[in-house]
C-alpha cells in the first residue's frame, strides 16, 4: 500500500497596498505628427496636403478622427497610399466616452488611428519645402492655390 503524505497549502501571498489612480484618457501626450482630423472645420486637401509636410518632416503621420469624420481619415489615407506616397503602418479603432453637448450625458463614439509612413518613392514625388514655413502654412496655402486654380475655370463659360 502507497501511503499519502499530506503537504499543507501554501500560505496566501498578502499583496501589497496599492493606491490606484484613474485619470482621465486626454492625458496622452501630444505628438508632433499627429493630425486630429475634422470632417467640418478644414476642406479635406487640406489634410492631404498637411499629411504629406508631416510625412515629410517625420517620415510618418498619424492620422486620428471620432465618429463622422472617421470616413475623412479613410478618405485622406487612401488618397496618399493611391498616389503612391505614403504606406500603411498601423490601424486601430476604439471607443471612447464623450460627453454629449446637447444631452449631457456619457455616448460613446468610434476613434480611429491610422499611422503612414513615407513611401520609397515619396522624396521623387514631392519636392522639399524650403520657404521655413510650418506644416500647416504651407497646406494652407496649397489648399488655397488649388481653389484658386478650379474658381476661375468654373466661372468661365
Amino acid at each position: 500500500m502507497a501511503m499519502q503524505i499530506a503537504t499543507p497549502a501554501p500560505a496566501p501571498i498578502a499583496a501589497p497596498e496599492m493606491n490606484i489612480i484613474l485619470t482621465p484618457a486626454k492625458t496622452e501626450t501630444h505628438k508632433k505628427n499627429r493630425i486630429q482630423v475634422s470632417n467640418t472645420k478644414k476642406p479635406l486637401f487640406f489634410y492631404v496636403n498637411l499629411a504629406k509636410r508631416y510625412i515629410q518632416q517625420h517620415n510618418e503621420v498619424e492620422l486620428s478622427a471620432l465618429g463622422m469624420a472617421i470616413t475623412t481619415v479613410v478618405t485622406i489615407s487612401e488618397i496618399l497610399k493611391n498616389n503612391g506616397l505614403a504606406t500603411e503602418k498601423k490601424v486601430l479603432t476604439s471607443t471612447v466616452g464623450m460627453k454629449d453637448e446637447t444631452k449631457g450625458k456619457m455616448v460613446q463614439k468610434a476613434k480611429i488611428e491610422i499611422v503612414l509612413g513615407k513611401s520609397d518613392k515619396f522624396d521623387s514625388l514631392v519636392p522639399p519645402v524650403t520657404n521655413g514655413k510650418t506644416p500647416e502654412e504651407v497646406a494652407n496655402a496649397e489648399t488655397e492655390a488649388a481653389a484658386e486654380a478650379q474658381g476661375p475655370a468654373a466661372t468661365q463659360v
